[in-house]
């Protein structure tokens, strides 16, 4: 059976961490996860959670990074499974059977990436559903018209990883957004679309809690559209209006 490194970065999460470490350690292929937590020395009750949850992470730090990206890079570095994934510390999988059905997907085919859907909740109980994120199978066209699949339903290989690097830190919103544009304009990716819900994702992210933030977002968006040589305005346009039929659409 695969092992599948997933990866939480945290940063005074103290509130939402605990349901995140759950939902890992709920899954009924635990044994066949490396749990690993990158901490960017939060200032809140987050290291204590931590720390009282070893039992539960099979590797952690805790020391200052340089943004959530940085963060992120820490953890692709340790990370020593055959697949690799994010689980934000404001997320939770969407039942207990997650990676059991990606290692049942994955397991016997020559697919080195593969993603699914996602749900955003609300941050506070009963967590109701505000948008259903539908992905689709890849096909390149896509990606013109702004297409990407939700970032932290995405599971790619390692050895694939190690291909295409590590996320780009000098963007501030926008990397993981151009590590699935590299992803998927890779020729030598091959994505498997797993038709189910992976992840419960609570709203208020950095990208959309100001004006400033999502004309930041934007101007990344658009370089980094530019820089792999994907599109322009008409991508970043559809990428945005797409968002409306989210709130339409039913898990």
């Amino acid at each position: 059976m695969k092992k599948i490194t997933i990866i939480t970065v945290t940063y005074n999460c103290e509130n939402t961490l605990p349901d995140t470490i759950k939902s890992v350690n709920q899954q009924t292929s635990r044994d066949n996860i490396e749990y690993l937590i990158i901490d960017g020395q939060s200032t809140d009750k987050t290291l204590e959670i931590i720390k009282k949850h070893t039992s539960d992470i099979d590797n952690w730090l805790s020391e200052p990074d340089k943004g959530i990206y940085d963060a992120m890079n820490k953890g692709l570095q340790m990370a020593t499974g055959e697949w690799i994934g994010f689980l934000h510390a404001d997320d939770m999988f969407y039942n207990e059977k997650v990676i059991e059905n990606i290692i049942n997907a994955i397991e016997s085919s020559d697919y080195n990436a593969c993603y699914g859907n996602l749900n955003y909740i609300q941050e506070s109980p009963p967590h109701n559903i505000v948008r259903y994120w539908k992905s689709q199978p890849f096909s390149s066209k896509l990606l013109k018209r702004g297409w990407m699949p939700a970032h932290p339903s995405v599971y790619i290989k390692n050895e694939l990883i190690q291909k295409l690097g590590l996320f780009n830190t000098s963007y501030k919103i926008s990397a993981d957004y151009d590590y699935m544009l590299r992803l998927f304009s890779n020729p030598e990716t091959n994505s498997l679309f797993i038709d189910k819900t992976i992840v419960n994702m609570r709203l208020g992210g950095v990208s959309n809690n100001s004006i400033k933030n999502i004309i930041r977002k934007s101007k990344e968006d658009y370089r980094t559209l530019r820089t792999n040589k994907i599109g322009g305005f008409y991508a970043l346009f559809v990428k945005n209006f797409s968002k409306v039929f989210q709130f339409l659409a039913r898990n």
